[in-house]
């Protein structure tokens, strides 16, 4: 894989490959929506088509959907049920899918507002989203920051720290969220949170360089996620239910 694609600050960058860290979220997404066996799945902005890939292994009717064809092209060769789509619009009924899966897709979306209504809309009644997105928290932005007009690609520390004005002039192209942000834009939907917490990343290129104690670095970090320092996690995992 290249250092990072033309998309990386417009879009981020989609799982190329699969390693522990994914797997992890693979089980949680598992564990928050039972229906994901034999159930209708929408992947909602799909990238290359990863977790369409290996959600496929537990339903038949998993489909897919992103804003950028060349990706859709790409992932279109190895699976079906693909879309080229916006997630202000999806392109599907209501109330037609069992499970939607939302991987760090919201934050680079134009209007998350729409966004999170289109994917409440399209869940059936009972139906679950389980949504991963930045948490504003962590002491790192992971998606780069453009500064004299330059994008820069990478993780910048203390990023997220800074008010709301300096924060988004270093990163207008992303957003980071706190608990009290994702309460707000849910507030509206037909829809209920069942779980919420945040977690830390899968640390896998620290592991390949730095081995037993990358794992070990790695391990204190899941053990955070159990105490009041989850706060700092990369990510919110939301799992919300349609009503």
């Amino acid at each position: 894989m290249p250092q990072h694609s033309d998309k990386a600050a417009l879009r981020g960058e989609p799982s190329y490959v699969w390693r522990a860290g994914q797997a992890r979220r693979l089980a949680m997404i598992r564990e928050a929506a039972l229906a994901v066996a034999g159930g209708r799945v929408l992947v909602d902005g799909c990238g290359v088509g990863t977790y369409v890939e290996k959600l496929g292994a537990f339903s038949d009717r998993v489909h897919g959907m992103d804003i950028e064809f060349e990706r859709v092209a790409e992932a279109s060769r190895r699976m079906a049920r693909l879309a080229c789509a916006a997630g202000e619009y999806l392109p599907y009924a209501s109330g037609s899918f069992d499970v939607v899966l939302s991987h760090e897709v919201l934050e680079h979306v134009q209007d998350d507002a729409a966004a999170l209504a289109e994917m409440a809309r399209v869940l059936r009644p009972g139906g679950r989203l389980v949504l991963f997105c930045p948490n504003r928290w962590y002491p790192v932005e992971t998606h780069g920051i453009y500064w004299w007009g330059r994008y820069h690609f990478g993780n910048i520390p203390l990023v997220n720290y800074l008010p709301d004005a300096w924060r988004n002039k270093l990163a207008p192209h992303v957003r980071a969220y706190t608990a009290g942000d994702l309460r707000r834009l849910l507030a509206g939907l037909p829809v209920k949170i069942v779980k919420h917490r945040v977690i830390f990343g899968g640390y896998d290129n620290i592991i390949a360089r730095l081995g037993w104690l990358g794992r070990a670095v790695r391990g204190a970090l899941y053990a955070l996620e159990d105490s009041p320092f989850q706060v700092f996690g990369l990510s919110h995992l939301l799992v919300v239910e349609k009503l």
